[in-house]
């Protein structure tokens, strides 16, 4: 049975805010590997069309601006599923019907149209830039947020699956960033990306019958 009280709005602000910022440093050190051959790509424009260093530092902003956002809804989440009993402070779920829920969904996710879409995007920013190409630093920032868009997309199934080993042990997280890295890869995700997905639903089965 689930604690439904929840903490006096008093409360709320600090306690939020300390996840906040914890669920925003950890995107920086999640997204920024696979955040890297995007500025590469970008890099090259620079010599080979009209991209420039205030267009780079706008599409550095733009895809920021999109996980802080991602950051602030997972953490209220976070906060409000801490505050009804369904996860430890240390964000690991308590309920294995919620955790086969996580793990179910994020392996469905990965048979999807659109998770292919995303990672389509994702595995060819070269493309991507000349597609929706914009000029400046205001262009820059439109593109940054266009690619955030995608990468949040893509990656928010991983992204949750967190609660049911804990959003706090560094070696559980850093393992879903380093999927979430090779999954973007063009020769390797391809080959990663269902498998995945089965593994993901047959552990979430068993979670369930547990």
């Amino acid at each position: 049975m689930f604690n439904m009280t929840i903490a006096p709005m008093s409360m709320m602000p600090s306690k939020y805010l300390g996840l906040f910022s914890m669920w925003a440093i950890m995107m920086a050190a999640m997204m920024g590997p696979t955040f890297v051959p995007t500025m590469r790509a970008y890099e090259d424009l620079i010599t080979s069309a009209d991209g420039s260093r205030s267009g780079s530092l706008g599409v550095v902003l733009g895809f920021f601006v999109v996980w802080v956002g991602f950051a602030g809804l997972i953490a209220f989440a976070q906060y409000w599923l801490i505050e009804v009993g369904v996860l430890t402070a240390m964000g690991r779920s308590v309920s294995n019907y919620f955790s086969a829920a996580l793990l179910l969904s994020a392996g469905v996710y990965q048979f999807t149209a659109l998770k292919n879409r995303c990672l389509d995007h994702c595995r060819s920013p070269t493309f991507q830039f000349l597609a929706h190409w914009r000029t400046g630093f205001s262009g820059g920032v439109y593109m940054g947020l266009h690619h955030g868009a995608y990468c949040v997309a893509c990656c928010w199934g991983l992204m949750v699956i967190g609660f049911v080993g804990g959003v706090m042990d560094l070696l559980w997280m850093g393992g879903a960033t380093l999927l979430m890295t090779l999954e973007k890869l063009p020769q390797v995700g391809r080959y990663l990306t269902r498998p995945l997905g089965i593994g993901l639903i047959l552990w979430g089965v068993f979670t369930l019958v547990q």
